[in-house]
Parts: structure tokens; sequence; C-alpha cells
């Protein structure tokens, strides 16, 4: 099995971060080793209460990672998603520049807001270090939000095909990374991707039936399928395909259990689809 280092918040609630990154990228033969940034009791989609908790391991992810070392521990990869603080990703620029080598490959999710506004959580400080480490990846995940925060752009919900596929072409810096911005809607009946394709300069579009309803922890589930897909040996399109259309037969059939949006889709069932093909 590839074996790659999966940074994220884990929940003990919901469906999201290391609840699906690890199960997910399990089912298409990748061992997450989890990188934990903080422990919540429940995803922050839930409003906060009385007895709610969140841990700060900002602490523990520097030694964890000088454990891996002395362990002489061997990756083959490299995913981040929500991160809370600055030192977390000085530590994983720090992560990324010790390990770096032939075939490793690095995806940042750069989780920084939705629906056109930053996190409370995500100061201006904040964003400026996560475009810093998003730089050092091979591929980055933004949704549209997070492109436009990169960008320094006015966000724009529907962006016009050629306007995305101009934001995807800047946000590669160059042809230095692969970008796939998510939540771009082509039609009004469906939902999708757009990707720019560092090696072969091409900007292609994803697209899968709409499934009604705002999803908690679809864009971990996502990035976890193209991550899964790319370290198989799939192109960047076709890793874009196979995550939108995983993400939209998950909301599909947690609308017809009749679930709840707000925790997560009903992923789970289907993660037999991912399995790896055999030859």
């Amino acid at each position: 099995m590839k074996q790659i280092i999966a940074v994220h918040d884990l929940s003990g609630f919901g469906k999201c971060s290391l609840g699906v990154v690890i199960p997910t990228l399990a089912a298409m033969g990748v061992r997450a080793c989890p990188l934990p940034t903080a422990y919540l009791s429940a995803h922050t989609a839930f409003p906060p209460c009385e007895h709610s908790v969140f841990l700060d391991l900002t602490a523990q992810m520097e030694a964890t990672l000088a454990h891996w070392g002395e362990l002489h521990a061997r990756f083959d990869g490299f995913y981040s998603g929500f991160l809370g603080a600055p030192e977390q990703m000085e530590i994983l620029e720090g992560c990324l520049s010790a390990r770096r080598r032939d075939g490793f490959l690095a995806m940042v999710d750069p989780v920084m807001g939705d629906g056109g506004k930053p996190y409370r959580t995500y100061t201006p400080q904040l964003c400026r270090k996560m475009a810093e480490l998003a730089a050092h990846a091979d591929v980055i995940t933004p949704n549209l939000t997070e492109a436009a925060i990169l960008l320094q752009e006015d966000y724009d919900p529907a962006p016009t095909r050629e306007k995305a596929g101009d934001w995807l072409r800047r946000l590669s810096l160059g042809r230095r990374r692969s970008v796939i911005i998510t939540g771009l809607s082509l039609t009004p009946d469906a939902l999708g991707a757009g990707c720019f394709d560092r090696e072969t300069g091409e900007v292609d579009f994803a697209q899968a039936p709409l499934a009604h309803g705002t999803f908690s922890g679809t864009g971990d589930l996502f990035a976890s399928v193209a991550f899964g897909k790319l370290l198989d040996g799939a192109s960047l399109s076709a890793a874009a395909q196979a995550a939108v259309e995983f993400v939209s037969l998950a909301a599909r059939a947690t609308l017809e259990r009749g679930g709840d949006p707000v925790e997560g889709a009903d992923f789970e069932p289907l993660l037999p689809l991912l399995a790896p093909q055999k030859v």
C-alpha cells in the first residue's frame, strides 16, 4: 500500500476531515497516517454549546513528525486540509521540504472559507500563511471562495467557463502546480469542478448531477477521492471527474435516505466503488 501523511482536524461527531479522509483513502488502497491539527467534539457546522470541545494539537504535530523520522517512516505523499494556526503551516512547510523526492505527491486543500467569506477563525495573516503553504503543493483544491482569497479577487459564485479558466491558470503560478477549483456549476442542474493540469497546460471541467442541499465534509470527500486517484496514476481530469461523481452519488444517496446534510454525506456504503480495479 502507498502511505501518505494526512493532516486535518478530527471531529468526533459529523462526517468530515480525518473521519472522511482515512476510510476513503483506505478503500482506495492508500494508508493515511493521521497528523491531527485539532480535536473537535463535533464539526463546526453544529452550533457551539456549553460542553463543546476544541483541543489544539499544534504542540503534538512537530513531535509526531520527529518520531516518524526516528522510525524512518517513508511516505508517498502528503495531503493537508483544515489548519488552525500559523505555526502549523510553518511546521508543514518544513515537513514538505524534508520529504520531497521523486514520486512524492503533495496536495493542499487550502481550507479558509465558503459562501464568499473566510471562516471566522481565518484572519488575513492566516490566509497569507495558507497561501505560502499552498505554494509548496503539486496540487491544490480550493473552492470558489478560497480561489478568490488566494487571487485577492472578489468572490464570484457563478463564474463563466472563461473566467474559471483564467482563475485556474493564474492559480497554477506559471504551471508550478496543478489546480482543481471545486463548487463550479456550468448548468443549473449540475455541480462539479474545473481543473488545470500543469503537465499538459490544459483546462478541463467535470460535472455531475446536483444534489440540493448544503452537505458538510464534501470538500474533504472530494479531495480524498481525487488524491487517491492521482496516487494511482490517473490524470488530473480523470481524478476530478471521479471525485465529482462520487460526491454527487453520496449526496443524492443521503437525500434519498432522509439523512441530515449537516451531519455529512452517507459515503460509507459506497466505498467499495472506490476499490482499485484488478487488472
